[in-house]
C-alpha cells in the first residue's frame, strides 16, 4: 500500500493568503511592483525585494505595517525582514479577472449592513467565482 504524504504546498494563514491575494492594493502599485511577499511568521513579514529598495523601505516600515494591519483588521504584523530577490525573479501570474458574481450573490451582498465586512465578502466571492 503507498504510504500518503503531506502536500507539496504549504499551509497559510488567512492573514498570509490575504496578504498573497491583495498585496498591491495593500502596500501600492509603485512598492508592489518591485516587492513580493514570501511569508508571515508569527508577527514578522518577509518580504523579497533587491537590495536598494530594502533600504527605502526600511525607512517606510512603520507606514508599510500600518497598511498592512489595517488592511487585516487587527495588530497583525509587527516586524517586517527583507530578503534578497533577484530584481528579474519571476513573480507570480497575475491573477485572473474577476468574472461578474451572480445576481444572487450581489442581491445577497446589498443586504449587508456593515461596509467592511460587505466588502470583505465581495472579496472573498470574486475569489471564489474567478475560479470558475
Amino acid at each position: 500500500m503507498p504510504r500518503l504524504t503531506r502536500p507539496a504546498f504549504k499551509r497559510r494563514s488567512p492573514a498570509g493568503a490575504l496578504l498573497m491575494a491583495e498585496w498591491t492594493e495593500i502596500v501600492g502599485p509603485a512598492i508592489a511592483a518591485v516587492t513580493v511577499p514570501r511569508r508571515l511568521t508569527g508577527s514578522t513579514l518577509t518580504i523579497g525585494c533587491s537590495g536598494p529598495i530594502a533600504m527605502e523601505l526600511q525607512h517606510l516600515g512603520p507606514q508599510l505595517i500600518g497598511r498592512i494591519n489595517a488592511a487585516l483588521g487587527a495588530v497583525t504584523v509587527e516586524a517586517l525582514r527583507f530578503v534578497q530577490q533577484a530584481p528579474n525573479a519571476p513573480r507570480k501570474a497575475p491573477a485572473k479577472p474577476s468574472a461578474p458574481l451572480p445576481e444572487t450573490v450581489r442581491g445577497a451582498l446589498d443586504t449587508v449592513g456593515n461596509a467592511p465586512l460587505r466588502d470583505a465578502l465581495a472579496r472573498l466571492a470574486r475569489g471564489v467565482y474567478r475560479a470558475r
